[in-house]
């Protein structure tokens, strides 16, 4: 048998100091325990290695907070539980930033003791090493590399607090599935998770989306309706390209946040709202706040706390996992049987650097379904002469006509041509990129991954633009 696990629990009452030893020790957990700060630090120096620290937040002295930020300093990868008899949203996100893997509320009961201590130390269903955690339908989040895994941890605390999350990665990292992870933890789970893309619905439509309208608001209003924050109450609402929302509704959402109220489209009564707000970008931040794109206090109020997805290629040992569930997932939805997955099909997947990351292995591996041919699968990943990579993504797969043609240009020409046939069609519009979009014949994602994959941008006197490969 494997030796038990070494728990120090902190603790200034003497009577919580016992009661939670006798729920460990019940467990056969070996437990060390210290009054306060300074002796839970002398413990450490004196050489013990605990597998957990259970460490109360308000003590005398040194209190927790401080108490956590030494022995992160002191042990990097030593893993704490934050008791507290308070659920402060304030004190569990400074504890999360600290590094602390989780936070209790007392009391509790042996059963939330327990699974907290089976997620920390590896022994239960909560505890992530490289299996599916299923959170939606057929909608999984993998954790399998150390950045993914200690993503899942902060979400699995940061959807107990009930505080505004801001999601951020590049497109294609599934920021969408991490929100209804977020969700699936959180107390709201058995509510109401609703997405509302921000760049999807036009500029004058996403007020009336958000917010409802009443009867008469505007031409064509016969009849007042409901807006996603009411349908979503008690729920959570997943804001997805935020920085898509036009400047005057910022400020709209802003109020929501502080005050947790609005008003429906022509009306002067005031709705209550209770949703939790999840925010999610690809936005380059400081750029944004810069040219006033995105307000500085919306900001500020949805950064409560960050979480930021790595792109594929910074987690390539998940690329397998994902390959066959993807896989799998996809021939039965398509009622074929499942292809074989070869060491040279997975090292030439290893090999890519997949900018659209898992959409674009998604769709890879939709067509290597499709057409059944390894060769072609190998041969599409493979770099071509004018460095580009293979053809993936949504823009490589459609057929674009106007403005040069786009499929033509990513197959025969350089990157620069590419460039050029987005910024005619770009000012051909005035800078409307919906409508650059329509034309170039990609859909609306694709062409804003395109225009900072060039670093296409608009000056501020004229609409000219310059680009850059």
């Amino acid at each position: 048998m494997s030796e038990p696990a070494k728990i120090l629990l902190v603790d200034d009452e003497p009577g919580m100091l016992r009661y939670i030893r006798t729920l460990l020790e019940v467990d056969d957990y070996k437990v060390e325990t210290a009054s306060t700060g300074e002796e839970a630090l002398q413990h450490v120096e004196k050489g013990m290695v605990p597998d957990l620290v259970l460490l109360d937040v308000l003590m005398p002295g040194i209190d927790g907070l401080e108490t956590l930020e030494r022995l992160r300093r002191m042990k990097p990868g030593i893993k704490v539980v934050m008791l507290s008899c308070v659920n402060d949203a304030r004190k569990v996100v400074q504890a999360m930033r600290l590094g602390a893997h989780d936070y209790l509320t007392k009391p509790f009961q042996k059963a939330e003791l327990d699974a907290v201590i089976d997620q920390c130390l590896g022994q239960g269903k909560q505890a992530f090493t490289g299996e599916v955690e299923e959170v939606g339908e057929d909608v999984f989040f993998i954790a399998a590399s150390p950045a993914m895994r200690k993503i899942r941890s902060q979400a699995a605390l940061v959807a107990n607090v009930d505080i505004p999350v801001l999601l951020l990665g590049e497109s294609g990292t599934g920021k969408e599935v991490l929100a209804r992870l977020v969700h699936k933890l959180s107390p709201r789970a058995h509510r109401t998770f609703l997405k509302v893309n921000c760049a999807a619905v036009p500029a004058d439509l996403l007020e009336s989306e958000l917010f409802g309208y009443e009867q008469g608001a505007f031409t064509g209003a016969t009849h007042a309706k409901p807006g996603k924050f009411e349908i979503c109450n008690k729920g959570t609402i997943l804001l997805d390209e935020i920085g898509e929302m036009p400047p005057q509704l910022q400020a709209k959402l802003l109020h929501v946040l502080q005050d947790g109220q609005f008003s429906r489209l022509g009306s002067r009564s005031v709705v209550k709202s209770d949703v939790r707000i999840l925010a999610a970008t690809n936005i380059d931040i400081p750029e944004a706040l810069a040219t006033k794109r995105l307000r500085e206090d919306l900001y500020y109020r949805l950064n409560a706390f960050t979480l930021h997805l790595p792109p594929l290629r910074e987690r390539k040992e998940e690329i397998p996992i994902l390959l066959k569930q993807f896989m799998s997932r996809m021939a039965e939805r398509y009622a074929r049987p499942p292809l074989p997955l070869s060491p040279s099909l997975l090292q030439a997947c290893q090999d890519h650097p997949w900018p659209g990351n898992l959409r674009e292995l998604n769709n890879f591996l939709k067509r290597y379904l499709i057409l059944g041919d390894e060769n072609l699968a190998v041969s599409e990943l493979q770099p071509r002469n004018d460095g580009t990579g293979g053809a993936s993504g949504e823009a490589s797969s459609k057929t674009a006509k106007g403005a040069g043609g786009l499929k033509s240009l990513a197959r025969n020409a350089k990157d620069g041509a590419e460039a050029e046939a987005i910024t005619r069609a770009l000012e051909q519009t005035n800078w409307n990129r919906k409508q650059a979009a329509t034309i170039l014949q990609i859909s609306y994602k694709a062409l804003l991954y395109k225009i900072r994959q060039y670093g296409i941008a608009e000056t501020k006197s004229h609409h000219k633009l310059s680009a850059g490969a």
